[in-house]
């Protein structure tokens, strides 16, 4: 007998409902920027008594837009890259190898997860200024790394448990080096969740606000900083179709992902049978 056949009438309706009500709660304000950024007034109106494409147009020719994405474009690139390869290495050694400290060298490495990322931002920002480095792009990368580097090594760490250890050691006995069994075996097979690390890594690098604030300038501002300083000086629903056109690309990055390439078993939640 099912559970649910179970449940008194107002129980099954009241599950479907409540699910329908935070659906309704979360998505409510994506409607509602989505529909004002279609404001022909140069304020933001909701619902807006006339409708215009003018706000997306100043989205794309907006100088500090254009170069707050260029910017965060080298920024996500290497920060998840970098993060992708570190992260990596460290999940292999914490899962093959056995060493002292090993449980205090992954609180330190998940510490971003609790840390609130303004506490990282201003503390590498004293850092840098104390010692006379330049805030460029590296300052702004290294930052990133240490965010998104939790995530790459959780969903690297999950493809490492369902990783047949077999199949290495077949290749092994065959004559195979540890460097080549690493390549033809071992990456290979780790593949959907490097993948699913560098695509989370790369989506919070790119929308990272908080922590970019202290350490970005003028010349690297991200294209979350510049949202920031835009809507300081103005009130117009350009940065709404500009949250419009980023919630478009993401989600056909996800859904490339998700079609393509099998986003449900890149992230370990759906079965792969």
């Amino acid at each position: 007998m099912k559970i649910k056949s179970a449940l008194p009438l107002p129980l099954r309706i009241a599950g479907p409902l409540l699910i329908a009500l935070l659906l309704a709660f979360v998505l409510l304000p994506v409607v509602v920027v989505t529909i004002a950024s279609f404001n022909e007034k140069a304020i933001i109106v909701f619902p807006p008594e006339s409708y215009s494409l003018k706000w997306f147009e100043r989205v794309f020719s907006y100088p500090d837009f254009q170069e707050g994405f260029k910017a965060s474009v080298v920024i996500t690139g290497w920060a998840s890259s970098l993060a992708l390869v570190i992260g990596t290495c460290l999940s292999i050694a914490v899962k093959r190898m056995e060493f002292k400290g090993k449980q205090t060298l992954l609180a330190i490495l998940h510490s971003p997860l609790v840390v609130p990322h303004f506490t990282l931002g201003l503390g590498l920002l004293i850092l840098v200024s104390q010692a006379s480095i330049q805030r460029g792009y590296g300052i702004v990368i290294l930052c990133h790394v240490m965010l998104v580097l939790p995530f790459v090594m959780r969903s690297v760490y999950v493809s490492m448990e369902n990783l047949d250890e077999r199949l290495e050691q077949a290749a092994a006995s065959l004559g195979a080096s540890p460097v080549k069994v690493l390549f033809t075996v071992t990456i290979p097979l780790l593949a959907p969740g490097l993948f699913g690390g560098w695509l989370f890594a790369a989506i919070m690098s790119f929308s990272e606000f908080t922590a970019s604030l202290f350490v970005t300038t003028q010349d690297t501002q991200t294209l979350p900083v510049a949202m920031y300083n835009y809507v300081r000086e103005f009130a117009d629903p350009t940065l709404a179709a500009l949250s419009v056109v980023y919630i478009a690309v993401t989600a056909a990055v996800l859904g490339f992902a998700n079609y393509f390439l099998g986003l449900g078993k890149i992230l370990n939640i759906e079965d792969g049978h």
